[in-house]
Formats: C-alpha cells, sequence, structure tokens
C-alpha cells in the first residue's frame, strides 16, 4: 500500500473540492446581493421642495384665517399680540 501516493491523491482531491466550493460560494453571494438599500432620509428634489413650500405656505394661511375668524367671533387678543395663541410659521428663505 503506498501511503504516500494515497495522500496526495487525497490532497488533489481537497484541492479540486475546495476550488468548486468558493466558485459556489462566489455565485451564491453574486446571486443574492440586489441593489444597495438607501438608508436613512429620502432627499427632495428642487421641484418637490417648492411645491411643498407652496403646499404650507396655503396651510398656514388657512391656519392664519381660521383663528383670525375665530378671534373676531370672539374678540380676543393676547398680550403678545397673537390672535388665540396662534402664532405666524417661522420664515422661509427663497
Amino acid at each position: 500500500m503506498d501511503v504516500y501516493g494515497a495522500l496526495r491523491e487525497l490532497h488533489e482531491e481537497k484541492r479540486k473540492l475546495d476550488s468548486a466550493i468558493t466558485a459556489l460560494e462566489a455565485s451564491l453571494r453574486a446571486a443574492t446581493k440586489g441593489p444597495a438599500k438607501r438608508r436613512g432620509r429620502k432627499s427632495m428634489g428642487s421641484e418637490e421642495r417648492v411645491l411643498v413650500a407652496e403646499r404650507m405656505r396655503k396651510y398656514w394661511e388657512a391656519k392664519r384665517m381660521a383663528a383670525s375668524q375665530a378671534a373676531s367671533a370672539n374678540g380676543s387678543l393676547h398680550a403678545d399680540g397673537h390672535i388665540n395663541g396662534v402664532s405666524s410659521p417661522p420664515a422661509t428663505v427663497a
């Protein structure tokens, strides 16, 4: 019995198996790797930002109108000049 010959054959077979396993794992990683998912908050484009700004302007205008109508019905003004505790929206930068 040639022990050294048997060991040489087993090592060669092991090398081939390791090579095949590495190739299969690489193809699995490539197949399962989908597009990278973005994390965090979605950024807004300039057109989208303009639409949001316009929507917020309308929102705050409606809020002020409702507050002024309620104040005129109640006749209440706070000492700081705000009607029923409703203040102006934060200033926007154009």
